[in-house]
């Protein structure tokens, strides 16, 4: 566990450079292609590419990142690897979660990479459950799976993570 706790918050414009910068690390690190200009151009603007974004900090670092798309699903949730295990997934996934049920939504899409298996302990923990699968148009032509979250689902928080 982190000794500093990690801090959740809507991400502004300014968020956009160093909340790609995650998703691009989580990218590299699974080895899928970066296409900044075509299917992570949602990143260049992510206050107005989203319903809403979130950002999660520690030390004033984003370490990791959540959006919630018009349609209400959930997206680009990715944490780098250091802070992992340390509530920032589960918080952000909470953030999306509780603006999803603010906009009028019962329900959250998500759809995640079969190789993220972290992502997917979270979203069953939360009370998602697998209801498709495809292959996804991203560069990799990913095998994804699509899990629906009633958004009345519990939503734990870690002692460790924080609202802004």
């Amino acid at each position: 566990m982190l000794a500093t706790p990690i801090r959740i918050r809507r991400a502004a414009a300014a968020d956009s450079t160093p909340a790609a910068a995650v998703v691009r690390a989580v990218y590299e690190e699974y080895g899928f292609t970066w296409d900044e200009h075509g299917y992570h151009a949602d990143l260049l603007d992510v206050e107005t590419a989203y319903a809403a974004f979130f950002v999660a900090e520690l030390d004033g670092r984003i370490v990791g990142t959540a959006g919630l798309s018009e349609r209400g699903s959930l997206e680009r949730l990715y944490v780098l690897p250091g802070a992992r295990g340390a509530g920032a997934g589960s918080a952000l996934l909470t953030a999306v979660a509780e603006e999803a049920r603010r906009l009028g939504h019962d329900r959250l899409e998500i759809w995640s990479d079969k190789r993220f298996e972290d992502a997917y302990r979270l979203y069953r923990r939360e009370g998602a459950r697998v209801v498709g699968e495809r292959v996804h148009d991203d560069p990799d032509s990913s095998h994804v799976g699509a899990r629906a979250g009633p958004l009345g689902a519990r939503s734990p928080r870690s002692r460790a993570v924080r609202r802004a």
